[in-house]
C-alpha cells in the first residue's frame, strides 16, 4: 500500500448502503457526496430537504415507521442538525445514520474561512454529547467494516455519524438536472447588475455560494457583505441592518432559492416587522449551484405568493428583463418590504472568484460597518 486514501466509488458507496438496508436517505448537498447524491437521485432513493435539522427529522420520522434511515450534510450545517439530534433522537432512541461530510478538516487553512471553525469541533462536539463517529481517512478504514460497527449503536436506538473528509467518496461530474436550460431566463449577473445600478449606493447582502462570488466579481465594493456560509440566514442579516438603519433608503438582499428555502420562516418575521428600506430579491435558478447542481424543490415554490402571504408590501415575479426592470421602478416608488422572484439561469461551468480569496473576512465585515457610518458597537466609548 502507499498509504494514500482509498476512493471509495459511488457505485461501492451507494451499494454498501444497500447491503446494509439503507433504503430511505435524504439530505442536503455538500460538493463531497455529489457522486452518492446522483445516484441515489436516479434510483429515486433521495429526498431533498430543506434543510440539515430537517433532513434529520424526516429520517428520524422514517426510522419510527421502520426504515433503515440515512442522513446526508456537511459539518458547516451540523448546528442545524444539533437540535433534532439531541432532543429529538436521543431522547426518543430514534437510531439515524448520518454521514457528514468534513470541510475545514484537518487543515482550516486548506478551506474556506467560514469552515474552519466547524472543521476543527466536529468531532470534539459529537463527543462531548456522546454520539458514536467513524472518519473514512485512510486506507486502512472500510466503509463496510464501519457501517457493521454502526449498526450496533443503530440496533440500540443510538444515532451513528460517519465522517467523510474530502474525497474520500468519489465525485460526479456536475450537470444541469432536466428541465432547467437557459431558455427563458436571465443570467445572474445581467439580474444583478441591474439591481446595483437600479439602487446606487445601498448596503448590499449577498448569500452564500455562487451569489456571494458573483457580487464580488460585479466589482467590489466595502458596501458588499458576501456572506459566505451560514446559509439561508441572508434575509434575517438583512433584517437585522434594515431595523437597525431606517435611515438607509434601501437595504438590498440578494438571495438564492436554496438558501430562501432553507430558513423560509424568516420571511414571515420581515413582514411582521415590515421595514419601509428593505429589497428582498431571490435569485431562484432551481439547483445548489455550488455544490454541484443538485436541483433543489424551488419548482413547485411561488416565492412572490409567499411574500403576499407572509406580509411583503411588494411581491412580484420576474421572469424576463422587463419585468426586473418594472419591479425595480416600483420599489422607487412604493414602502417596503419588497420581495422580488427573479428566475435566472443556472450554469455548471464557472465559478467566479470567492471575495475572501483576496478580502479577509473579518475586513468584509469591518469596511462595510464602515460604509454604513456606524462603528463596533462594543468598543469602549470613554464614557463611564
Amino acid at each position: 500500500m502507499d498509504g494514500s486514501r482509498r476512493v471509495i466509488t459511488s457505485k461501492d458507496f451507494t451499494a454498501t448502503l444497500a447491503a446494509h438496508g439503507v433504503d430511505f436517505v435524504t439530505g442536503v448537498p455538500c460538493s463531497f457526496l455529489t457522486g452518492p447524491i446522483a445516484r441515489l437521485t436516479e434510483q429515486n432513493r433521495y429526498v431533498p430537504a430543506a434543510n440539515e435539522g430537517a433532513a434529520l427529522a424526516i429520517a428520524a420520522g422514517a426510522a419510527a415507521a421502520g426504515r433503515r434511515a440515512g442522513v446526508f450534510a456537511q459539518n458547516s450545517g451540523f448546528g442545524n442538525l444539533i437540535n433534532p439530534l439531541t432532543s429529538l433522537l436521543m431522547p426518543y432512541d430514534i437510531p439515524v445514520l448520518v454521514f457528514m461530510t468534513l470541510r475545514g478538516w484537518p487543515d482550516p487553512e486548506q478551506d474556506e474561512p467560514q469552515h474552519a471553525v466547524m472543521g476543527t469541533s466536529t468531532h470534539s462536539m459529537l463527543d462531548a454529547m456522546g454520539v458514536r463517529h467513524w472518519t473514512l481517512e485512510d486506507t486502512s478504514t472500510d466503509l463496510d467494516e464501519v457501517l457493521r460497527a454502526a449498526t450496533t449503536e443503530l440496533a440500540q436506538g443510538e444515532p451513528a455519524f460517519v465522517l467523510v473528509p474530502k474525497g474520500a467518496i468519489g465525485a460526479a461530474k456536475a450537470c444541469l438536472p432536466p428541465g432547467l436550460e437557459a431558455e427563458n431566463r436571465l443570467a445572474r449577473a445581467d439580474a444583478m447588475r441591474l439591481l446595483l445600478d437600479a439602487l446606487p449606493g445601498a448596503p448590499v447582502v449577498a448569500t452564500t455560494g455562487y451569489t456571494a462570488r458573483e457580487l464580488f466579481a460585479l466589482g467590489d465594493a466595502d458596501r458588499n457583505f458576501y456572506m459566505q456560509g451560514s446559509m439561508g440566514h441572508a434575509m434575517a442579516f438583512g433584517l437585522g441592518i434594515a431595523l437597525a438603519r431606517p435611515e438607509a433608503e434601501h437595504v438590498l438582499v440578494i438571495d438564492g432559492d436554496g438558501g430562501a428555502l432553507m430558513h423560509l420562516g424568516s420571511m414571515s418575521t420581515i413582514g411582521a416587522s415590515a421595514p419601509g428600506n428593505l429589497v428582498h430579491v431571490v435569485l431562484d435558478n432551481g439547483v445548489y449551484e455550488s455544490t454541484g447542481a443538485q436541483t433543489t424543490r424551488s419548482a413547485r415554490v411561488d416565492f412572490a405568493s409567499i411574500g403576499q402571504a407572509t406580509g411583503y408590501r411588494t411581491h412580484q415575479l420576474c421572469g424576463t428583463e422587463a419585468e426586473l426592470k418594472e419591479a425595480v421602478v416600483r420599489i422607487g416608488q412604493e414602502s417596503g418590504p419588497h420581495l422580488l422572484a427573479v428566475r435566472t439561469t443556472p450554469s455548471v461551468d464557472t465559478a467566479p472568484p470567492r471575495a475572501t480569496s483576496a478580502v479577509r473576512a473579518g475586513e468584509i465585515h469591518h469596511r462595510f460597518t464602515t460604509a454604513l457610518g456606524t462603528s463596533a458597537p462594543w468598543q469602549a466609548t470613554g464614557t463611564a
